[in-house]
C-alpha cells in the first residue's frame, strides 16, 4: 500500500485464564488500531514468560520449541504483510490472520465476480446495457485505488460501510469532461448495477450474506418536459444549415411519431415494414434492450421522413 499506516505484532499469554500456572500463548496483529488475535495452541508457564522479551525463559527443549514457534510465526506474519504491501492490496488485521491460516485461498474477490458477470451478460444483454455496466466497473476500480488504496478486495470484506463509502465517492466524483459531479439518480444507478453483480455472487454462494440487505435506493423525482404540437411543428419546418443536424432532427421527429428509441430506429430495415390488417404500413420490430415486441402504425409524417434521401442513410431503412 502506498498510504502510511501502523502495523505491529505482539506475543502475549492470557494469564487471567491460567490453569495450573499455565496460560495460552497468543499472537496479536494490529493494523491501524484494529486487532486480530491468533491462538498458537501452546501452554506457557506463567513464571517462565519474559514479558519484556516476549519469549519463554530458559534453554530447555520445551522453551526452545516455543521460542522457535514464536520466531516462525513472526516471520510468517511479516511475510504476509510484505506480500500485501507489494501487491498494493488492502491490509487489515483480519485479512493477515486469514492468510496465516490459509482460510482465504478459496475466497472469491470482487474482480472475480465482475469478470464472471461480464462473461455472463456478453451475449444476453444489449450493447448499451453492457456498456453501462462497464462504466460502473471503472468507477469501482477508481474507488478501490483512490479510497482503499488497493486493486481488489475479497467479497467477504464487502459490508454496508463499503456501499456507503462508494456512494459518497460517486457523489463527489467529477467525470472527465463534466463541470459538475454526477447527479443523485446517476449515483443510484451505478450502485444498483453493483448490487446486481453482488446479488449474483450471493446466489452463486461465493459470499455467505448479502451486504445490500439494509441498503435502500432513493431516487429524486424529475419533471420531464414535453414538446407541444406547435413546438414540434416549428422543429419540423426549421431549415438546418448543416446536413448532419438535419438528419439528427429527422431521427428525433421519427421517434416522436413512432415512439421508437434511437437505438431501435437505426436498426430498422425494409423487412420491419409490413402491411397491417388495416391495409396500412406498420413497423414490426423488437426492442434491442428487452427483446419485447414493438408494433406501431407508420404515420404519414414518419413515412415522409423515410422518403428523404439523407434520412434514408441515417435511419438505415432501405
Amino acid at each position: 500500500m502506498k498510504t502510511s499506516h501502523t502495523f505491529s505484532i505482539l506475543f502475549w499469554i492470557n494469564s487471567s485464564r491460567s490453569t495450573n500456572n499455565k496460560a495460552d500463548l497468543f499472537l496479536r496483529i494490529t493494523v491501524n488500531g484494529r486487532r486480530a488475535n491468533i491462538g498458537l495452541k501452546r501452554k506457557v508457564l506463567i513464571d517462565q514468560w519474559d514479558k519484556k522479551a516476549k519469549k519463554v525463559k530458559g534453554t530447555n527443549a520445551q522453551a526452545k520449541a516455543i521460542n522457535n514457534l514464536i520466531n516462525e510465526s513472526q516471520a510468517k506474519i511479516y511475510s504476509i504483510y510484505q506480500e500485501l504491501k507489494y501487491k498494493e492490496e488492502l491490509i487489515t488485521a483480519q485479512l493477515i490472520k486469514a492468510k496465516f491460516f490459509g482460510e482465504d485461498e478459496g475466497a472469491k474477490s470482487l474482480h472475480e465476480i465482475l469478470t464472471y458477470h461480464n462473461e455472463k451478460i456478453e451475449k444476453t444483454l444489449s450493447a448499451g446495457t453492457i456498456r453501462n455496466f462497464g462504466v460502473t466497473q471503472k468507477y469501482i476500480d477508481r474507488f478501490l485505488k483512490k479510497k482503499l488504496k488497493t486493486n481488489d478486495i475479497y467479497l467477504k470484506q464487502l459490508n454496508f460501510k463499503f456501499i456507503s463509502d462508494f456512494e459518497t465517492f460517486l457523489t463527489s466524483y467529477y467525470p472527465k469532461g463534466h463541470f459538475k459531479a454526477m447527479s443523485h439518480n446517476t449515483v443510484m444507478k451505478h450502485i444498483q448495477r453493483l448490487r446486481k453483480i453482488i446479488t449474483l455472487a450471493y446466489h452463486l454462494e461465493w459470499i455467505d450474506k448479502d451486504p445490500f440487505v439494509r441498503w435502500k435506493p432513493t431516487f429524486e423525482a424529475k419533471q420531464r418536459e414535453f414538446l407541444n404540437s406547435h413546438e414540434l411543428d416549428l422543429l419540423e419546418r426549421y431549415k438546418f444549415p448543416i446536413e448532419r443536424l438535419d438528419r439528427v432532427r429527422d431521427l428525433f421527429i421519427f421517434s416522436c411519431y413512432t415512439g421508437i428509441s434511437y437505438a431501435d430506429i437505426i436498426a430498422l430495415t425494409k423487412t420491419n415494414l409490413m402491411i397491417g390488417e388495416d391495409k396500412n404500413l406498420w413497423i414490426i420490430t423488437k426492442r434491442q434492450k428487452t427483446g419485447s415486441p414493438v408494433k406501431v402504425p407508420l404515420l404519414e409524417k414518419a413515412e415522409e421522413i423515410l422518403t428523404k434521401p439523407l434520412c434514408t442513410k441515417s435511419a438505415e431503412v432501405h
